[in-house]
């Protein structure tokens, strides 16, 4: 057995696909498929179930998968520490971040990268409990998330400012003379919304509910681009936190607040408390509570 058995069998459980987990691999399929049978010999057990296309693992798959997933944590946190202890941080930071998080991650990002050159960089746009689930499989470094239903003995966060909303609209089709908007004055515009169940949408739907006030969106989406399209395109205005950044992504953008608006839950960047933890993300998290740690008064 070696590390990359290993990491076949990972990235075959990530793509659910022989073919794209091979190109990831960057082997062709039949050397993917050869070597997780010689892998299947050397444990005596079936771990993949095959059919003329991948039908997932048995369950034996599933326990030998999640150990293959703490041993290439170990495997990369190991060469993360030697970094370490040659004082450089090298390696891939893999950030998992809600979509319209009220804090833009390129702070983050940018950040880290003029500190350490020699980091690479993998985001993901996912569910507050996708990112915990990863967090805890040691799939994701680090998260920025709600913190509604943050178990604070597996994980440590760093909390961060409410998240506060206000409406993403592009001037050449919308005019607003007022310098924030109320709630009342949003059921008449066409509005763009993320789907319902993610979590800045729940906590839209409470601030139209609270107020006895009707909800019917013009546009609804899973994808943060489709919502910056239609925006772009005059279709509709969308309720997006106001420090996400996205008003600076074109220069006809902008972006009003909305009065007493922000998610029912405050947003944290999130690390897993227990081992194996790689230092790359301890590193990281404590560059990241200096860079938003309030300024000292005086």
């Amino acid at each position: 057995m070696d590390i990359k058995q290993l990491k076949f069998l990972v990235a075959l459980d990530e793509t659910r696909h022989f073919g794209h987990a091979a190109v990831r691999c960057h082997i062709t399929q039949p050397t993917l498929s050869m070597r997780l049978r010689k892998l299947e010999d050397e444990l005596g057990l079936e771990l993949v179930l095959r059919g003329q296309r991948f039908e997932g693992f048995t369950e034996a798959g599933l326990r030998v998968l999640a150990w293959a997933r703490s041993l290439l944590a170990a495997h990369d946190g190991l060469y993360a520490e030697a970094a370490a202890c040659r004082g450089q941080l090298i390696g891939t930071l893999r950030l998992g971040v809600v979509p319209l998080a009220g804090f833009d991650p390129m702070h983050l990002v940018q950040l880290f990268a003029s500190q350490h050159p020699g980091l690479r960089f993998q985001l993901f746009a996912l569910s507050s409990e996708a990112i915990l689930e990863r967090l805890a499989r040691n799939q994701l470094d680090l998260g920025l998330s709600y913190l509604e239903r943050l178990n604070r003995d597996s994980f440590t966060c760093l909390e961060l400012a409410p998240t506060r909303m206000g409406l993403l609209h592009d001037r050449r089709h919308f005019n607003f003379a007022t310098p924030s908007l109320n709630w009342q004055a949003l059921v008449t515009l066409p509005l763009g919304l993320l789907s319902s169940g993610m979590h800045f949408r729940q906590s839209i739907d409470h601030g139209f509910r609270s107020r006895g006030l009707v909800l019917q969106p013009l546009l609804e989406t899973d994808a943060v681009h489709q919502l910056l399209q239609a925006v772009g395109v005059g279709l509709c205005c969308a309720v997006v936190p106001i420090d996400s950044g996205l008003d600076s992504l074109a220069a006809h953008l902008d972006l009003i607040p909305i009065d007493d608006a922000q998610t029912l839950a405050p947003l944290g960047l999130i690390l897993r408390s227990h081992a194996p933890r790689s230092a790359l993300a301890d590193a990281c998290f404590n560059e990241a509570k200096r860079l938003l740690a309030p300024p000292a008064d005086g």
